[in-house]
């Protein structure tokens, strides 16, 4: 596999500008950067991106920040004044494709909207990710990941019996980013054949809504709701953790060939195969407080790396429960070689490779910027100012 440079990368030559905050954007144009964009990220003079403050954690940097913004060029400027909107529209002109996720109306009030952008750059890719969309009840509201998992009901189905919550990772940021993702590309592929740019609008709502497409179905054709069911499955069984001699181990039958072959092969016990019970999953779910209990009975006679090798040799798909610290020694990632360094402004840190793997050429994993590293840079380029330039923009408070 060849070090990732030039037109080896799959999106070299294009060019991202994006006023982007917190997760969801950021999380795409991380990706599309990922991919050999060249990502201009428009940030606060002084303040920056506000994920900038969430924490300390990584030598001195916020953890979500370095996670979702390596591979970029970060320019601070003030986009309230009139010489800052200017250059944001100068360097749009040059782009690609923009992104942003500024609260709801704030892009329109700037002239950055996308009727405005798309008639003066019919080539341009505009996406505008909002938390509800730009229309409805809820369009003005502003939106962050819990919030909208409570919305969307993603709450009401996640936790234990017991305890609703919500998921550890902000998975309605995350669905809304990858789906900017997949729009831009589809987006950049149309116009190779029709030379027109697209206007997009993906919410973080209407994404969270798409992950909960099997609950929705089962609410809407059933009227039953998806019981909160902890690390258990409310349509399989069994399928939950069950302890071991030295901890617990996580086991998921899919259907009753697995039923077979966890019985007779893994936990050695044919007559629980044939247990009426238990014979097809309905029945299983129907009998599921008896047949976690049975499977339980068996699992404890192994210790947790004996019955996962058992398991394995018997196709029967289960998993260790690891915590953070697991993840980051576990040897699936290190046998596969997929750590590398990132750049900071305050050292090297760990970052993992991208998880599309190329066979031809290795994706980077870029520098994280430090608040207004590129801004004379980029200006200098894209918008022709000079060093003179540069102090006057200083003076009116446009740039760092």
């Amino acid at each position: 596999m060849s070090a990732a440079s030039g037109d080896r990368l799959p999106l070299a030559g294009v060019r991202v500008v994006a006023l982007e905050q917190a997760v969801a954007a950021p999380l795409a144009t991380r990706h599309l950067a990922d991919l050999g964009a060249e990502v201009i990220k428009i940030e606060r003079v002084g303040e920056g991106d506000f994920a900038r403050g969430y924490d300390d954690a990584v030598r001195g940097l916020a953890s979500h920040f370095v996670w979702l913004n390596r591979g970029k060029k970060s320019v601070a400027l003030d986009v309230k004044t009139p010489r800052g909107r200017a250059i944001v529209t100068e360097l749009v002109a040059e782009a690609d494709v923009f992104i942003q996720n500024l609260a709801p109306g704030a892009a329109a009030r700037l002239g950055l909207d996308a009727d405005t952008l798309r008639r003066d750059h019919p080539r341009l890719v505009v996406v505008d990710l909002s938390g509800y969309g730009s229309a409805g009840p809820k369009a003005a509201h502003k939106a962050y990941d819990m919030l909208i998992q409570a919305e969307t009901g993603l709450i009401s189905i996640t936790g234990t019996p017991d305890e609703q919550a919500k998921t550890g990772i902000p998975v309605s940021d995350i669905a809304a980013g990858m789906y900017v993702v997949t729009s831009v590309l589809g987006a950049l592929f149309r116009r190779e054949r029709s030379g027109e740019g697209a206007a997009i609008e993906v919410s973080m709502f209407d994404a969270t809504a798409e992950w909960l497409g099997h609950p929705m179905y089962l609410q809407m054709y059933s009227g039953r709701q998806v019981p909160r069911m902890g690390v258990s499955h409310a349509a399989i069984a069994p399928y939950d953790a069950y302890p071991t001699s030295d901890g617990s181990i996580l086991i998921g039958v899919q259907n009753d060939r697995g039923w077979e072959r966890l019985c007779r092969e893994a936990l050695a016990d044919a007559a629980l195969a044939e247990d009426a019970r238990f014979r097809t999953n309905m029945l299983r779910v129907q009998h599921r407080h008896e047949c976690d209990g049975e499977v339980a009975r068996r699992t404890r006679q192994w210790r947790t790396a004996e019955l996962e090798t058992r398991l394995a040799a018997a196709g029967v798909p289960a998993a260790q429960i690891n915590d953070v610290s697991g993840l980051i020694d576990h040897p699936q990632l290190s046998e596969r070689d997929r750590w590398r360094t990132a750049d900071t402004e305050t050292g090297p840190v760990r970052a993992l490779l991208p998880p599309m793997t190329f066979a031809d050429v290795e994706l980077p994993t870029g520098a994280v910027p430090a608040l207004g590293q590129h801004t004379a840079e980029v200006l200098a380029a894209r918008c022709g100012v000079d060093e003179s330039g540069y102090q006057a923009l200083k003076e009116q408070g446009v740039v760092p």
